[in-house]
């Protein structure tokens, strides 16, 4: 879970999405959540609560330090996932949703995070298909994830 190495990223063809259920993407490579960007994700969201937002009271707090936000951490799903899987010979590629979140470590500031996942589903919906993936965001050195998630992710021809 701690090593430094990428899966290159999958590129696959439209064509050939219906066929790759069970496949395996994933890990990226880790990426930092510092302070700044924990900062900046309060600013652009309005969620300034101390855990998140002030390391000298965030010290005696429940975790020892300051804390991402939740939806910091899932909201890196989008970039982690890219990293690791794309389409050609799509016109349009959509976030369709989530089915399932759950929220299981909390990412202390300073923590790296990365994505790896599986292809759970594959769905043809009008124009195009929808892909369910289940998959989580890890934390460098630990055990539990970050995030567990099942997502959806459309792709139109």
């Amino acid at each position: 879970m701690t090593t430094d190495s990428t899966t290159p990223q999958k590129v696959v063809r439209f064509e050939e999405l219906t066929g790759l259920v069970g496949t395996e993407v994933g890990p990226s490579s880790w990426l930092l959540v510092d302070q700044e960007r924990i900062d900046r994700f309060a600013v652009a969201t309005g969620d300034d609560q101390w855990i998140h937002t002030d390391p000298e009271r965030a010290k005696d707090g429940p975790f020892g330090g300051t804390i991402a936000h939740g939806f910091l951490t899932l909201s890196l799903l989008i970039p982690l996932w890219s990293e690791v899987f794309d389409v050609e010979g799509v016109t349009t590629k959509v976030n369709y949703g989530m089915d399932r979140v759950r929220f299981t470590a909390p990412v202390p500031a300073g923590s790296r995070v990365r994505f790896a996942g599986t292809l759970k589903e594959v769905t043809e919906v009008k124009g195009g298909v929808q892909l369910t993936v289940s998959g989580a965001i890890e934390i460098e050195g630990q055990e539990r994830p970050a995030v567990v998630v099942d997502f959806l992710a459309r792709f139109y021809a």
